[in-house]
């Protein structure tokens, strides 16, 4: 778990000035797409921000950790143009409620046109915390999403008639899948992949399409999991943390029929984002999974063993809250600070 020395890196501010940015993507190997939390997506191109936001965008719900969150492209985005996005927003029947969207759209220029509602959590919530909000694209082209506990509905994460504390497959139209794990099984919504989860906010699909997700736990107890359809992660029935105050919140850290992790964090290093590094810039870390935290703050390279984290090194500590991860097509390492002030950091093998 030893700290990773920075003279060995290439250190470049690209943006700053960005407002809780949240999720990155590439759609080409020089420009990315950045949110804002607070309801922009912004574009950077040859490492500059356009100062106009993308036009379109819908608006959201920015409060506590609510708002405009990931942004991933359509494995046929070369063709079609089309992205995801997630987002929380005021529910349409009761607008002191909210859940968490995803919607479908085309960048044509520099604006979303065809927007498609593709998925709306259920029930609604009255608190603004733990959406989750990852995406993800399977090989099959079906789309993983993470839904989190909504913070003051955790027991629901165990339940099957509602998207609390939930990873949830669909296909890019909105549609479910015929081969989903409950299918069929009364009480429980068909598009339900996983459930148990307290806030996953990291996803990814390695090459041979292993599911590997992160999520906060409460005090102590983040975990990082080896995801399989139809499993229970257990929460908050078993958890390796405690509550804020302190109280217990469960005695137990297994129990049978629900999944270990692979691998926790007690005292917390709050996860958020995580990218699995295959590029060529770092050819040494290729299969490693790289976690972003915001306590105190840096990036965790998790060394991957057969499905096993066997591990751990600190890197980048001094950039204080990094909330997203993600590896550009040359190789180098993309950083998102947190908060009002934002920057993207871009990390370089030194030349």
């Amino acid at each position: 778990m030893a700290l990773g020395n920075n003279d060995d890196f290439e250190i470049e501010t690209l943006a700053e000035g960005l407002d809780h940015p949240w999720g990155i993507t590439f759609i080409s190997p020089s420009e990315m797409l950045v949110t804002e939390l607070s309801g922009n997506l912004r574009r950077v191109s040859n490492g500059r921000l356009n100062p106009e936001p993308v036009a379109g965008v819908p608006t959201v719900l920015f409060a506590g950790q609510a708002g405009l969150s990931e942004v991933i492209l359509d494995p046929s985005f070369a063709d079609n143009n089309r992205i995801y996005l997630s987002f929380s927003a005021p529910d349409k029947d009761q607008p002191k409620l909210n859940q968490l969207y995803v919607i479908q759209a085309r960048l044509e220029g520099n604006e979303l046109v065809d927007q498609k509602t593709i998925f709306r959590s259920d029930p609604p919530r009255k608190t603004a915390a733990h959406y989750g909000a990852r995406l993800a694209f399977l090989a099959d082209g079906t789309l993983l999403i993470t839904s989190g506990d909504g913070f003051n509905y955790r027991e629901q994460a165990q339940a099957l008639d509602n998207h609390f504390g939930k990873i949830l497959r669909i296909n890019s139209d909105g549609s479910i899948p015929k081969d989903n794990p409950f299918i069929g099984r009364p009480n429980a919504l068909p598009e339900i992949w996983s459930y148990g989860h307290r806030n996953p906010q990291g996803l990814v699909i390695a090459d041979d399409g292993t599911v590997y997700a992160h999520e906060h736990g409460p005090q102590g107890g983040d975990e990082l999991n080896l995801v399989l359809p139809g499993k229970n992660y257990g929460w908050p029935a078993i958890t390796y943390g405690v509550d804020y105050s302190g109280a217990v919140i469960s005695p137990f850290t297994e129990q049978p029929g629900m999944e270990q992790p692979l691998k926790y964090w007690d005292p917390s290093i709050a996860p958020s984002g995580m990218s699995l590094y295959r590029g060529e810039m770092f050819p040494q870390w290729q299969g490693n999974l790289f976690i972003s935290a915001l306590v105190p703050g840096d990036i965790r390279r998790i060394e991957m063993q057969d499905k096993r984290a066997i591990n751990e090194q600190i890197l980048f500590t001094e950039f204080g809250r990094i909330r997203d991860i993600a590896a550009a097509p040359d190789g180098s390492l993309i950083l998102a600070t947190d908060g009002a002030k934002g920057k993207l950091i871009r990390v370089s093998a030194k030349k």
